[in-house]
């Protein structure tokens, strides 16, 4: 994991990461903001610029898993969120902004943002990792979750109820450029839509599995 910005959101995101026994790479022009990772940190601390291609690759980019820029500049966020996906092929890429408006300009790029007033450090990981955070909500019971699983691509320009229909799952709302609506019989799946199933845990696996597959053939 390769993060950029070594601020509050940064320094928090990489410990997380890190004590969950990841490798972690830091990013930063500052080399005192280092000191936020605190005397534990395993990882790695590069100083330089974030959208540099030798401060990346002397942090690992090559092989990284995924990639998060929250600097505390936007353009700076989304040079290097395209530059880690472009150049090196990045899987999972994330940058924070500070200006919402910006946010259906930069989706269109292909990289997913997260605007800087919803910000929290595990809906990056859910971007980065969905794999390890946990429920967003879970009844008293612990019979219904609600959680955002991942899918498969090829779903991108289906109609969500097709999505419903075939992998059996039922998406409570629907989250789009850092906004969540609720979703309609017209709605149409878009490229980096967050989809928040409610699910019931036992079936956990079975409905993941279900959207991580295509559509069906006709």
């Amino acid at each position: 994991m390769v993060i950029m910005g070594c601020g509050r959101v940064g320094s928090s995101l990489a410990r997380t990461l890190d004590g969950a026994g990841h490798s972690v790479a830091v990013v930063d022009q500052d080399t005192e903001s280092f000191a936020k990772l605190g005397a534990d940190f395993a990882g790695t601390t590069v100083r330089g610029i974030g959208f540099d291609r030798d401060t990346l690759l002397t942090a690992g980019i090559e092989g990284a898993h995924a990639f998060a820029a929250v600097s505390s500049g936007d353009n700076s966020n989304i040079l290097a969120a395209r530059v880690a996906r472009e150049t090196f092929a990045v899987e999972n890429v994330v940058a924070r902004i500070y200006d919402p408006r910006r946010a259906e300009v930069y989706q269109r790029l292909g990289i997913p943002t997260v605007a800087s007033v919803m910000w929290q450090t595990d809906q990056i990981l859910r971007r980065i990792l969905p794999e390890a955070v946990g429920d967003e909500w879970r009844d008293g019971s612990g019979r219904i979750a609600l959680s955002a699983l991942p899918y498969s691509e090829h779903w991108v320009g289906e109609r969500l109820t097709r999505l419903e229909r075939e992998s059996r799952a039922r998406v409570a709302f629907v989250t789009r450029y850092g906004e969540g609506f609720l979703p309609d019989a017209d709605t149409v799946v878009q490229a980096d839509d967050v989809l928040h199933v409610v699910f019931d845990p036992a079936r956990r696996d079975e409905i993941g599995g279900s959207l991580l597959a295509d559509p069906e053939v006709p």
